[in-house]
């Protein structure tokens, strides 16, 4: 287990619903990764490198809902510019995406 943190400092965490608008191939990340689009509504688009090759394929990515940490500093992967992190659970074949169980609106907050 990790450190324990506050009640404020998990409410500085803004975790929003996106929805999928692009998956690209990073040939230049370490490890098999894509670049994700992610449309969160108000909040605009923002991209992100996910290592998700293992369970997704790109067609099945493409509007598909998922969770995201969307208040963090860029983070330059190679010559790419992640902007925001997409949340997901270490499984034994890979990492399995967080998504609402229902469709809600781009930019939800998660409560």
């Amino acid at each position: 287990m990790k450190t324990s943190i506050s009640f404020d400092q998990f409410q500085a965490l803004d975790i929003r619903i996106g929805t999928i608008t692009e998956v690209v191939d990073f040939n230049k990340a370490h490890k098999p990764a894509y670049q994700l689009t992610i449309d969160f509504g108000d909040i605009g688009l923002k991209k992100s490198s996910a290592q998700i090759t293992a369970l997704y394929r790109k067609s099945e990515l493409i509007n598909r809902q998922i969770i995201a940490l969307v208040n963090i500093p860029s983070r330059k992967i190679a010559d790419f510019q992640s902007q925001c992190l997409v949340m997901g659970v270490l499984g034994g074949q890979g990492v399995v995406l967080l998504a609402p169980e229902s469709s809600v609106p781009n930019g939800s907050p998660v409560a």
